[in-house]
């Protein structure tokens, strides 16, 4: 049983499992797995890295697409006291060695697909003793490697590691951003457990434990559909909180983001929860919507989450318009701070983009650590307290820069700056890593993409600053058009001067053919900087 105030996934999982062993947990194209299954094939990963030889806490890397193995492979590292960590698929070589290099990575479990890329680097990760192969129809198991059928299926029994588990054991979650190399955010159990319960159905108490559980667990819980790649906190958070609450998880077989799959999926397996990251998966359903209205039933949706890029209010409008009674939530949270803020939309009303509530834990501090108040016309950074991460693994330094302690209670600091607003809600503005400093003002690309983006002719936009002679930087919108149209730059920029300051107006609008957004909706600055450099002719 878990200590008092030491949840851990697995013991709540298990439990889950002994409630409802013939409930669905997991889904994936024809496959369904009940809880019981679930269970079982994760206590076979736990058994096989244990008789491997791994130590308490051992990392291990989750190099996979979405599917049931990506859950069930984190179960099973739960049981035996292990580290998942996350592994970006879309990575190259470099950063392959980098990470499970930086994460001291003893075992990876990867889809076969990859085997290639492997072994090129094989030799570059001694540290790696174990492989896990999981197939995909992409060729045979490799002679280095161990099928993860057979690990999934060789265990009859529960499985648990000498030494137990751990609220204090670790959630490893490796987050890139726009800038500098990922970092490992490392999350004791107990602490993301509580942080993630407080957005879920039924919420455990935060000293609570198993009983509280078999306590208030009375059904299964909702189906759920995270969009976005388990790889990412959006898709795995979400999914961690819907298995806590007995829920079950669907997953999309397609390795590509395709709507008509998804809205399939969606009235095939009634899905409640829908998870998205932003107008990136937002824009694609809503046109679909649109162009064949009535094909799709997604009556069964009651709340869509967005996390992680900011969401347009006239998309919001329009999904609304399809389905009035469901909730739009827009969730302000990073990797590194769950739950700052909140903005609800339903009913046919969306509410203005990047506007959120603040949760009581939440703060907007200055550089010089001072609270602002609703209504300061001064631009702070958000912080959260409470619930937050131990800090970044092997980084001392950026540790000490992001966990910060004010007024004597430790808050997590992770670079979103923004204002508060008379009635106490946030007017977030973006990153500060991305800030454009032009004749002295402060520009946020955020809030002048989403300006960008409200003109019809645009699908998608980044703003970025390029270097000026006169202003230090000037303001450039890098476009991607919509399909057909021919986005006019004085169109653009009038749009934007409806909106915000005229200092704030991009001084040149450039066309891309793709703004080129990660699964987690997630861009490449550096790179749309330097393509504007290029266009626009800077030297």
């Amino acid at each position: 049983m878990a200590d008092l105030g030491s949840w851990n996934f697995a013991d709540v999982w298990e439990v889950i499992a002994e409630l409802q062993p013939g409930a669905p947990a997991l889904m994936h194209g024809d496959q369904t797995l009940t809880w019981a299954e679930f269970d079982r094939r994760a206590d076979g990963v736990a058994k096989a890295l244990l008789d491997a030889g791994v130590a308490e806490q051992d990392k291990v890397a989750q190099y996979l697409y979405n599917g049931t193995e990506y859950l069930e492979s984190t179960f099973g590292l739960f049981k035996a006291g292990l580290v998942p960590v996350n592994t970006n698929y879309r990575y190259g070589d470099d950063e392959l060695v980098y990470l499970w290099t930086n994460a001291d990575a003893v075992a990876v479990v990867f889809h076969g697909t990859f085997v290639e890329r492997i072994e090129a680097i094989k030799k570059r990760v001694p540290a790696v003793r174990t492989w896990l192969w999981v197939d995909d129809g992409s060729g045979p198991c490799p002679a280095w490697a161990a099928p993860y059928e057979d690990a999934a299926t060789s265990s009859a029994a529960r499985v648990r590691a000498p030494w137990g588990r751990s609220g204090d054991h670790l959630y490893m979650l490796y987050t890139g951003g726009t800038t500098g190399m990922p970092k490992g955010v490392m999350w004791r159990q107990d602490d993301l457990f509580v942080s993630l319960s407080r957005s879920a159905a039924n919420r455990y108490p935060e000293d609570g434990g198993l009983d509280d559980v078999r306590s208030m667990l009375a059904k299964p819980g909702f189906v759920s559909l995270p969009a976005a790649p388990l790889m990412h906190g959006t898709g795995a958070f979400l999914a961690f909180t819907m298995l806590s609450d007995g829920g079950s998880v669907v997953t999309l077989t397609s390795r590509r983001f395709d709507v008509a799959e998804l809205l399939d999926t969606v009235e095939r397996q009634a899905v409640n929860v829908l998870a998205i990251v932003g107008d990136a998966f937002a824009k694609p359903i809503l046109n679909a919507l649109d162009a064949e209205p009535g094909r799709w039933d997604i009556s069964s949706i009651f709340m869509i989450v967005s996390s992680g890029v900011m969401w347009s209010s006239a998309t919001k409008e329009g999904l609304l318009r399809h389905h009035p009674k469901m909730l739009l939530v827009d969730q302000f949270s990073s990797s590194e701070a769950l739950g700052m803020g909140t903005s609800v939309a339903t009913g046919g009303k969306a509410v203005t983009t990047a506007r959120f509530k603040l949760s009581d834990r939440t703060r907007v501090v200055t550089e010089d650590g001072r609270f602002l108040e609703p209504g300061s016309t001064e631009t702070g950074m958000v912080a959260i307290k409470g619930r937050t991460p131990v800090g970044y693994y092997k980084d001392p330094e950026k540790s000490a820069s992001t966990f910060r302690t004010f007024d004597g209670d430790r808050y997590s600091v992770p670079g979103d700056y923004a204002q508060v607003n008379p009635d106490g809600s946030l007017r977030l503005l973006g990153r500060g890593s991305v800030c454009i400093n032009t004749g002295g003002e402060k520009v946020y690309p955020e809030e002048v993409e989403e300006a960008v983006k409200s003109h019809p002719s645009v699908h998608d936009a980044v703003v970025v600053g390029v270097p000026d002679e006169r202003f230090g930087e000037t303001i450039v919108a890098v476009v991607e058009p919509m399909p057909g149209a021919a986005p006019e730059a004085d169109g653009i920029v009038e749009t934007v001067k409806e909106q915000l300051a005229a200092y704030k107006t991009p001084r040149r609008v450039i066309t891309i053919d793709t703004i080129g957004r990660a699964a987690n909706g997630k861009v490449d600055y550096k790179r749309l900087r330097q393509y504007a450099i290029d266009q626009v002719g800077v030297k």
